[in-house]
């Protein structure tokens, strides 16, 4: 399935985590210490790609964590303690500075929606120097990874641009899901969280880079 013309996007919503930020390796890492204390299976990517999803309490789950035992509430703070610890090793996704710049080039205006935590959101994107790209960053207000359809909902209500002119671009089957309910074009990556058999299978366009999404560049004149 391809990606209609640029030439009607006004608007593009960004997804955070594994779209624009490359931060799966780090994921996986850190999930594998908290694996590795209680004795269950350890995750390589493939395993990773395969398995994650939203809700992560699912996934979780997948990986073989018993909730009976000890609540979602405390592993989930224990891998985002972990993470936190090591966020700003992780950099931008290769091409996405390009591809951010393409697009606003074309005079699209940018957002992020993300079910990060909002202040995690925020530090990220500013410690990458790309804050300033974006009309609006909106992350979750705590850090357990939930939906992020009702922030869409109102974002989309609030920006006041005919949603057949906003882009959405994500990299798992949650932003698919999120960009169908809003009745926004939806274009996936496969850049570390899902295989590109999983985004393949979703029904809306999967380019193999970020710079495959973006708007071709004018031609030089002179």
């Amino acid at each position: 399935m391809r990606l209609r013309s640029h030439d009607h996007l006004r608007h593009v919503i960004w997804d955070w985590n594994g779209t624009l930020l490359d931060d799966a390796w780090l994921c996986v890492e850190v999930m594998n210490g908290l694996l590795r204390e209680r004795g269950l299976p350890l995750l390589d990517a493939a395993r990773y790609q395969a398995l994650f999803g939203f809700p992560v309490h699912d996934y979780y789950r997948r990986l073989g964590f018993d909730f009976e035992r000890e609540p979602f509430e405390r592993v989930g703070t224990e891998f985002i303690d972990g993470y936190q610890a090591r966020q700003h090793e992780c950099r931008l996704q290769s091409g996405a500075a390009e591809a951010l710049r393409r697009f606003a080039d074309r005079g699209a205006t940018m957002s992020v929606l993300s079910a990060s935590e909002q202040v995690r959101l925020e530090a990220q994107a500013r410690h990458l120097g790309v804050r300033g790209l974006f009309t609006q960053l909106l992350g979750l207000d705590d850090h357990y990874a939930g939906s992020k359809l009702d922030l869409g909902r109102r974002w989309v209500a609030d920006v006041d641009i005919d949603p057949r002119e906003i882009l959405m671009i994500g990299d798992t089957d949650h932003d698919a899901e999120v960009a169908r309910a809003l009745g926004i074009e939806c274009a996936l990556v496969p850049s570390g969280h899902q295989t590109e058999a999983r985004l393949r299978a979703l029904g809306v366009p999967v380019a193999a880079t970020l710079a495959d999404l973006a708007p071709r560049e004018a031609p030089s004149l002179g």
